[in-house]
C-alpha cells in the first residue's frame, strides 16, 4: 500500500487499540509502512503560547524529554499562523516536512516529518495523515494527562488549573456560519476570568465572564458559575433565563459577584440577543470601522435586589467581527493599547491571530505583570456565504 491513500478506518482502528499516549506511534507507522518516512514527531504548543513540546514516536532519535522549543519567529509558527504545509531540504538529502495539525479551526500542533522524496501525492497524503492525528489527539486526550503535562512548560497556580477546566476543549472553532477564538492571559496564573461556547443546531451560545478577585477563591466563584450557566443552557434556556440562573446561584451559594455577557446567535438569521450584566461592552469592526457597542448595562450577576436583567438584540451582518473583553483588557497599564486601533490593524487576520496580537500588546504593554485577568474573544460572522474549510488549512480571510 506504499504511497496510497490513507485509509482512515484502518488508521482509526489502530489508533483505537493503542494506549491513548501513542497517538504518534500509530500515525509514524502508517507513514513509515507508506512512505518510508523518518524521524516522526508531533510538537504542540505550551499552556502559555509561547513555546512547542516535542513528542517523537517510540522508534524516534529525538527523546521525548527534548527542550522545549521558542515558537517565535520558528518555522512552526509560521506554519501554525499560515495553517499551510511547509517543505524544506533536510541536511541528508530527504525533505523535511511540517504539516498544521488542525481540528475546526483549532490549532493542536504541528506534524513534523522527514522523506526521502515527497512528491505532490506524498505531500497531500501526510496532510490527510495530519488531519487524522487531529481528530485522534482530540479523542486520546480525554483519557491521558499526557498532552496536559506537556502543555505545562511553567508552574501553574491551583487557581489556573481550575480555570482551564472550566473553558472549552478548544480555544478556536470554524462552521459554516462564523469562526471564532478567544484566549486569555497570564495562562499560569489566571484566576476568575472564563469563556464559553458551544454550538446548537440552530443557535450559537457564547458567553465571558470575570469573577470577582484573583485568587483560588475567584477560580472557585467562575466554577459555580459557569455551571450555573451550563445548567441553564442545557436546559433550554435562553440568555436571559440563564443569566438569571447564574445570578441566583450566586446568591444562594456564595458571597462574590460576577460580571459577564451572555450571547444567543441565531444560525439562520444573525440575530444576536444577550444580556450584559456589569460587563465592559464589546466592540464591532464593520465595513472597516471599529466602535464600541452601545448596550444597556445591568448589574452583575450576585448583587442583591438587582433591577431585571434586560435582553437585547444585535443584528449581526456578512462581514461583522464582535470582539468581546474582559476589564483586564482595559487595565492601567494596558490602557497604553489602542485596542480599537489594534483591532482595526488586525481586520485581515483569523480570529486566533488578532486574539494572539491583542493578549500579547496587552501584556507587553503591562511587561508581562497583568494586576487582573485578561480575556478577548472574537468572533467573525460570514453569514450563509461561508462553507466550514475542514482541515482548517484553506484560505483565510
Amino acid at each position: 500500500m506504499k504511497g496510497g491513500d490513507v485509509e482512515l478506518g484502518e488508521l482509526l482502528a489502530a489508533a483505537e487499540a493503542a494506549p491513548p499516549g501513542e497517538s504518534v506511534d500509530v500515525v509514524a507507522h502508517d507513514l513509515q509502512k507508506r512512505f518510508g518516512a523518518e524521524r516522526v514527531s508531533f510538537l504542540f504548543v505550551d499552556l502559555v503560547g509561547r513555546r512547542l513540546v516535542r513528542l517523537t514516536a517510540a522508534d524516534g532519535d529525538v527523546t521525548d524529554s527534548a527542550e522545549p522549543i521558542d515558537l517565535q519567529g520558528s518555522v512552526y509558527d509560521r506554519v501554525l499562523r499560515s495553517q499551510r504545509q511547509h517543505v524544506e531540504p533536510d541536511s541528508q538529502g530527504g525533505r523535511r516536512v511540517i504539516t498544521p495539525v488542525t481540528n475546526r479551526g483549532d490549532c493542536i500542533g504541528v506534524l513534523e516529518v522527514t522523506l526521502q522524496s515527497a512528491d505532490d501525492t506524498v505531500l497531500r497524503q501526510v496532510r490527510d495523515a495530519a488531519h487524522a492525528l487531529a481528530y485522534i489527539v482530540v479523542t486520546d486526550r480525554r483519557f491521558t494527562d499526557l498532552y496536559h503535562l506537556g502543555r505545562r512548560t511553567t508552574e501553574t497556580s491551583l487557581a489556573a488549573e481550575i480555570q482551564h477546566q472550566l473553558l472549552p476543549s478548544a480555544s478556536c472553532c470554524e462552521a459554516a456560519q462564523f469562526t471564532l477564538a478567544a484566549g486569555l492571559v497570564p495562562a499560569d496564573d489566571i484566576g476568575g476570568d472564563t469563556y464559553d461556547y458551544t454550538l446548537d443546531r440552530d443557535t450559537l451560545h457564547l458567553s465571558v465572564t470575570d469573577a470577582m478577585g484573583h485568587d483560588t477563591n475567584s477560580a472557585l466563584l467562575a466554577t459555580l458559575l459557569v455551571g450555573a450557566l451550563r445548567r441553564a443552557r442545557r436546559s433550554g434556556c435562553d440568555a436571559l433565563k440563564q443569566a438569571d440562573h447564574a445570578h441566583r446561584a450566586l446568591l444562594s451559594h456564595s458571597r462574590g459577584l460576577a460580571t459577564g455577557q451572555l450571547l444567543c446567535v441565531d444560525l439562520e438569521t444573525g440575530l444576536c440577543e444577550l444580556v450584559n450584566a456589569g460587563h465592559p461592552r464589546p466592540l464591532r469592526l464593520r465595513d472597516g470601522t471599529v466602535e464600541e457597542v452601545e448596550l444597556a448595562v445591568n448589574l452583575p450577576f450576585g448583587v442583591a435586589a438587582p433591577t431585571p436583567y434586560r435582553l437585547q438584540e444585535l443584528q449581526l451582518r456578512p462581514g461583522d467581527r464582535l470582539i468581546l473583553l474582559t476589564d483586564g483588557m482595559q487595565e492601567r497599564g494596558a490602557a497604553a493599547v489602542d485596542l480599537a486601533a489594534l483591532a482595526h490593524d488586525t481586520r485581515s487576520l483569523h480570529p486566533r491571530e488578532a486574539v494572539r496580537s491583542l493578549t500579547t500588546a496587552v501584556l507587553e504593554a503591562c511587561h508581562g505583570n497583568l494586576r487582573d485577568d485578561a480575556t478577548v474573544l472574537i468572533l467573525d460572522w460570514h453569514g450563509k456565504r461561508r462553507r466550514p474549510s475542514g482541515t482548517g488549512q484553506g484560505p483565510r480571510r
